[in-house]
């Protein structure tokens, strides 16, 4: 055998695609962890767009603990310095082309954190974002006007929803697909349908609904195409002095009006476990409490992580 035979390939000198194909396979932590300064080649394949499509921290978690004033959590400086590393090191990475962005439920990013953000990821289509305690108004509203092409939103109940819906409305004309993660009153229906009776696609699983509330749903909004209501606690206000109920099923009237939806998604079972679970932590889901992950599921398939 020739003694060119015998050298070796050095890893920089693998082909570009190759390269990118192997990175596809590791997490994010792996990722950020300093490949992309091994050389040139390296960089070039950790900064390709099809690794960067999906940014996806659902596996990270603040440090914290609850306060019993605004925003309600303490987040370790620690924790704040590891995400602040983790989420600098990717947007510079990404170069712009991430265009799902999804965080844990028990990830509390900063009101500057979520500007820088934005900042560096202009195009992004859907966010994934249950926890806003460290969020303030102006910092969602700045993020909102930059995400112009955003599509898909998956947030917590806030009390005062007008402000972000409006933002949407004037700035996001593709978005067409909500996900609430929490309590949904009267309040929050009648905000959705001033300001995005567009939207086709609305999940309110796992929450607690009052009957009048999912039938101004189904009346108002008539671009509706999927509506999932699955586990939810869903409950009768009858006239006083009656009490209010908890339905077990739903009546002619909501088939009816929901008969006309792509998809009307429901799961109201006494042995079902995720509807025991709403029932037991009265429509506000303790998701901490249970595996690893749940959270992240739907019945909607666009929507389930």
């Amino acid at each position: 055998m020739e003694e060119s035979d015998r050298i070796a390939r050095r890893w920089e000198d693998l082909d570009i695609d190759i390269l990118v194909k192997i990175f596809q396979s590791f997490d994010i932590i792996e990722l950020t962890s300093g490949i992309a300064t091994v050389c040139t080649s390296w960089r070039m394949a950790c900064c390709d767009p099809l690794l960067w499509r999906t940014l996806d921290l659902s596996m990270m978690k603040s440090n914290f603990i609850k306060i019993p004033l605004e925003p309600y959590v303490y987040v370790d400086a620690r924790s704040d310095k590891t995400l602040n590393h983790l989420l600098k090191t990717s947007l510079s990475l990404s170069q712009g082309n991430i265009m799902t962005l999804i965080f844990h439920f028990n990830l509390y990013v900063s009101d500057d954190l979520l500007t820088y953000t934005a900042e560096r990821c202009p195009r992004l289509r859907r966010l994934v974002m249950p926890a806003w305690n460290r969020i303030k108004k102006t910092g969602i509203c700045k993020a909102i006007r930059i995400w112009q092409d955003l599509e898909s939103l998956t947030m917590p109940s806030i009390a005062n929803p007008p402000y972000l819906l409006e933002e949407i409305a004037n700035n996001c004309k593709s978005f067409s697909e909500l996900k609430v993660m929490g309590p949904f009153d009267n309040f929050f229906a009648a905000t959705i349908i001033t300001y995005l009776p567009k939207v086709r696609v609305l999940s309110l699983r796992c929450s607690m609904l009052v009957k009048d509330t999912l039938i101004s749903i189904l009346d108002e909004l008539r671009n509706l195409e999927v509506l999932n209501i699955s586990h939810c606690l869903l409950i009768e206000i009858p006239p006083p002095p009656a009490p209010r109920r908890i339905m077990r099923e739903l009546d002619q009237c909501i088939l009816d009006k929901a008969s006309r939806l792509r998809e009307f998604l429901t799961c109201m079972k006494d042995s079902c476990i995720m509807c025991q679970r709403t029932r037991n932590d009265e429509g506000l889901m303790r998701w901490y409490k249970y595996e690893e992950g749940v959270w992240k599921a739907d019945e909607v398939s666009s929507l389930s992580l």
